[in-house]
């Protein structure tokens, strides 16, 4: 009987294993890639233009909206003011009145003034009133 041959060798089993220097590069290319991917997460993040600075941004761009509508409104308030001003004997006089106290010929001016809780406290009782009825003899 005839020997079995054995199985030719394969180039593969012939180099054995690989080198420790190549497999060591590759190790720290990834590491640096891994690294350099954390940073850039971390930049798009929180850096000069990152996503918590865009939020920051839009939210007072948010406001100062707000604001330049209150202030357009206030204008056009002012600007129609100024307009009746210009042109209304009544209005014009309305202000005379309430801004710089101003008053015609014969008026007389009343002030009113709030009673002071203190003061009602130290005012005297008032005063009772008969009930209607038969007078006194």
């Amino acid at each position: 009987m005839a020997q079995p041959t054995p199985a030719p060798l394969r180039r593969s089993t012939l180099r054995g294993p690989k080198p420790v220097a190549g497999r060591s590069r590759r190790l720290w290319v990834q590491y640096a890639v891994v690294f350099i991917t954390f940073l850039l997460a971390i930049n798009a993040l929180v850096g000069e233009r990152g996503l918590l600075s865009t939020l920051r941004v839009k939210k007072e761009y948010e406001e100062l909206s707000r604001s330049l509508a209150v202030i357009r409104a206030e204008n056009e308030r002012l600007l129609e003011t100024t307009r009746r001003l210009a042109g209304d004997r009544k209005t014009i006089e309305e202000a005379a009145r309430r801004d710089l106290g101003l008053m015609r010929k014969g008026e007389v001016l009343v002030i009113v003034r709030d009673v002071d809780s203190t003061a009602k406290d130290h005012a005297a009782p008032p005063a009772t009133v008969p009930a209607p009825g038969p007078a006194p003899r």
